[in-house]
């Protein structure tokens, strides 16, 4: 059945037609409702999203809900949001994540389709959410990133805001046993003023010293145990901290 109806709905209608938002606002609803329910939820810092511009979101990754947690901390801007093409291979959770807005990235080597949707989305006036780590740390510290993030944050040239997760780092069911012995987990999300780019201009050349400083920026709001390379100022004669990517 679910085969017949993914062959009646294009794909441009399932991500933003009204599917997109029925299942965007009904997830970002439930999910809200959960977290008020079953956790300590702060946010702080939303001010510093623009409003109705384009802007790119880069946050630390530690569980494979903080791309709709950020979503649900933030109450005037929809975020559409990259995800492995993995995913979006299964049926039925491939669907939803159409539905949802994101779109797919391969994570070996480097996706130019990927940037140029990207680039596009930014155009458009979209705010984009990009986790740079390129994978989960489950709670550990900071891990070295990949440049993709900011090599669109410098062709775009829009505004990056740096996103500090604490906390989403949730086991279940064992939050529903802690909520019922009413040790919340406390969940905390930081939206940080921009970070400057202004003087780095050249996209592939500089796209490893803006990884660096965006990491960094990251970092400032993280206890110093989590903060990994991106802890303190990086000395002047070193090199900036980034994931050694493979090229296609």
């Amino acid at each position: 059945m679910f085969n017949r109806l993914s062959g009646l709905l294009p794909r441009d209608i399932l991500a933003f037609g009204v599917v997109t938002i029925i299942v965007y606002h009904g997830l970002i609803a439930l999910l809200r409702l959960a977290l008020f329910s079953l956790s300590k939820w702060t946010v702080s810092g939303a001010e510093n999203i623009p409003s109705n511009a384009a802007c790119i979101l880069v946050s630390n990754h530690i569980h494979i809900l903080d791309p709709p947690l950020v979503a649900a901390s933030l109450r005037t801007r929809r975020v559409r949001t990259m995800a492995k093409q993995e995913l979006f291979d299964l049926p039925l959770i491939g669907w939803v994540f159409s539905a949802y807005g994101a779109y797919s990235v391969r994570r070996s080597g480097r996706d130019s389709q990927a940037l140029r949707k990207s680039l596009r989305l930014l155009d458009a006036g979209e705010a984009l959410l990009l986790f740079a780590e390129g994978t989960r740390s489950s709670g550990g510290p900071l891990r070295p990133a990949h440049k993709g993030a900011a090599l669109i944050a410098l062709r775009s040239g829009e505004p990056v805001i740096p996103v500090t997760i604490t906390g989403s780092n949730i086991r279940l069911p064992g939050v529903f046993f802690q909520w019922l012995f009413g040790e919340r987990p406390r969940i905390n999300v930081h939206f940080g003023d921009p970070v400057d780019l202004s003087d780095l201009e050249h996209a592939s050349k500089d796209a490893a010293e803006a990884t660096d400083r965006i990491m960094r920026r990251i970092a400032d709001s993280l206890p110093e145990s989590l903060q990994g390379p991106y802890g303190g100022d990086r000395p002047a004669d070193t090199n900036p901290v980034v994931a050694r990517d493979l090229e296609n």
